[in-house]
């Protein structure tokens, strides 16, 4: 039976199929349009799926959609309703969408998938399919389910059981109130753009202290033993506005939002550090009362909070439970895929059977991949300078590049799902260098100098580097780095890390014998990696070891600021000639810079200086 879950016109649309219960692909909209955060129809995200499995939209005998628009237009009306006449401006900017579009998404759906679709459209609740997508790919047969987003229909966190081939959700938080949307109105006001730089927010809250925290407590929200939140909704604008925060929120700080852009102060690093530690100290008390209500040793996350991964390091730290396992597409694009699980086993009763301690999410490489014969065709075509390589000469040349400190474009495999890249769209350097960083965020993403990035690891040499106790191949657990490995700080350099405003100064000490990937609370966000999942990728690394004696190197997505993470190898070629990478591996095709034509690589300069970064 082939199921095809989607999501869309909120947040990262996508696409999965799963056939008789096995997950065949998954991909978000944008990596086929380049429009980040594609919230459209996913048309293109859909045609890869059915390609890849080689059958056509007649072939298809259910479609899912990841929530339910009815119950979602319900809330809407209540909000407008409640706050009237107030937000009348945003009231009229929605109801036409939604009379046009959005209350008739099955008719839009059929539409979409033409007429040669004779099967049956099904609508889950968004929670549901949040929970779906975190439970059943996991490997275990009995978990506790933990779910928080900014909201759904009108459910903006839920606890769920999950056992066998079913899920049950037991407790809910709704609407107004909202984690995500408390975190988000943080976002909002320090200046990033909401649902998509939370997590700037995230790595800027380590550079400063949370002086705010009790003040967020005392005047914003209150905060349930069982982590839900009450927030006093005077300090914000997102049930009746265009914006996230009110005025009686900029009086409470002492200033309006930050302008995008703009110099970051002390007080954002402060406000950042603040909002992180109230979110751990919610996601702790769901986590906690969720092992209360279930009795569960097991936890699943999901939502697109799931993606903080300081707060879930925390709960693994913690040893609430003994397993923990996150959804890596945690966001609306996972819910695609949980949509197509939760028909599956919930409501068509299938067997599920987990497979030991390893998840049927396949290493979240569920994307497009190219073989090498397309590469070769597309390379030769725009007379592009390459040499090909078999897999063993391709990891020991890539190897010795990275030790040279050279940054590599690695292009292998299919792509990820989800937002993380995992070693088949990624950029790839030397964590040991001290330039590392700087050169990637100024020359290579063109972004804040105060992002960190994150390291890949051999799964069985990670406990020399990090404390951490499990793996991590999603990359969704931030864990401190061994004592060992720490560098003590000079004098002169605690001056600089407690007095200097720059932040581009604290980045630049060094606090590891890893500093490309070391963070200044010296953290990191981890991805482990196995021979199991990732093959060559794993082969690289073990190469990279026997050269240097070091088992970690850079991870960060295959793209720059504003776009969406490379799918083709055009996009990956275009990248690779309008920043200051090295070299570019596609497939077993090995590029490099200096011998492509002068006209190419004059494109770099002119594509930086559109581009200005905090």
């Amino acid at each position: 039976m082939n199921i095809l879950g989607v999501s869309a016109f909120y947040h990262d649309s996508a696409a999965a199929l799963v056939v008789d219960g096995n997950i065949i692909a998954a991909a978000q909209e944008e990596r086929f349009t380049r429009i980040k955060h594609d919230h459209n129809f996913p048309e293109k995200a859909i045609q890869f799926c059915l390609d890849y499995a080689k059958i056509s939209k007649k072939d298809i005998d259910y479609v899912v959609f990841y929530d339910k628009p009815l119950l979602k237009f319900d809330r809407l009306l209540e909000t407008y309703i409640a706050f009237a006449p107030r937000g009348f401006l945003s009231f009229s900017m929605a109801i036409p969408l939604w009379m046009k579009q959005k209350l008739f998404m099955k008719r839009m759906i059929r539409r979409h998938m033409t007429t040669a679709f004779k099967g049956k459209i099904i609508f889950t609740e968004h929670h549901e399919s949040h929970a779906a997508s975190a439970f059943f790919p996991s490997p275990f047969d009995d978990a506790a389910i933990l779910t928080v987003d900014g909201v759904g229909e009108w459910a903006s966190a839920s606890i769920g059981h999950g056992n066998g081939n079913k899920i049950k959700l037991l407790k809910e938080m709704h609407f107004p109130h909202s984690l995500g949307l408390l975190y988000s109105a943080f976002t909002y006001y320090t200046g990033f753009r909401v649902n998509s730089g939370e997590y700037k927010l995230m790595g800027l809250a380590p550079y400063g202290k949370p002086v705010y925290a009790d003040l967020i407590k005392e005047k914003l929200i209150r905060i349930g033993d069982d982590g839900s939140i009450w927030m006093d909704m005077s300090y914000f604008n997102y049930c009746q506005g265009l914006t996230m925060t009110s005025s009686k929120f900029h009086d409470l700080f002492g200033s309006p939002p930050r302008k995008s852009e703009s110099q970051i102060t002390e007080k954002e690093m402060d406000i950042a550090s603040s909002i992180q530690k109230v979110t751990e100290e919610c996601m702790l008390k769901m986590a906690r009362h969720a092992r209360e209500l279930t009795g569960s040793r097991n936890l699943c996350m999901a939502g697109g909070v799931a993606l903080n991964c300081v707060a879930n390091g925390k709960i693994q730290r913690e040893g609430i439970f003994e397993n923990i396992w996150i959804q890596p597409a945690a966001g609306d694009a996972g819910s695609a895929l949980g949509a197509a699980l939760f028909l599956w086993h919930q409501l068509l009763e299938q067997e599920r059977k987990p497979i030991g301690k390893t998840d049927s999410q396949k290493g979240s490489l569920l994307g497009p991949e190219f073989e090498n014969s397309k590469i070769r065709d597309f390379l030769d075509k725009n007379e592009i300078v390459y040499e090909f390589a078999e897999d063993k000469e391709l990891v020991d040349r890539v190897s010795t590049y990275i030790a040279d400190e050279k940054v590599i474009g690695w292009f292998y495999g299919r792509m990820e799902f989800g937002p993380r890249a995992l070693g088949a769209r990624s950029i790839i350097g030397d964590a040991r260098s001290e330039k590392m960083q700087s050169v990637m965020n100024l020359k290579i993403k063109y972004r804040e100098s105060f992002r960190p990035f994150a390291p890949c690891v051999l799964k069985e040499d990670c406990d020399k580097y990090f404390d951490l106790d499990c793996e991590s191949p999603y990359m969704l657990i931030v864990a401190p780095v061994k004592e060992d490995c720490r560098i003590a700080l000079s004098e002169e350099q605690k001056r600089i890390m407690r007095e200097e405003p720059d932040i581009c100064k604290r980045v630049n000490i060094s606090r590891s014998t890893l500093p490309a990937i070391t963070h200044i609370d010296y953290s990191a966000r981890v991805q482990t990696i196995d021979s199991e999942r990732h093959g060559v990728f794993y082969d690289l690394i073990q190469s990279f070891k026997q050269k240097t004696g070091s088992s970690v190197i850079i991870n960060t997505s295959f793209n720059i600021r504003g776009e969406p993470i490379v799918c083709s190898p055009q996009d990956a070629f275009r990248c690779f000639m309008n920043t200051e990478m090295d070299v570019l591996v596609l497939g077993n095709c090995i590029l490099m810079k200096e011998k492509q034509s002068a006209a190419a690589q004059e494109s770099i300069q002119k594509y930086k200086k559109s581009f200005k970064l905090d």
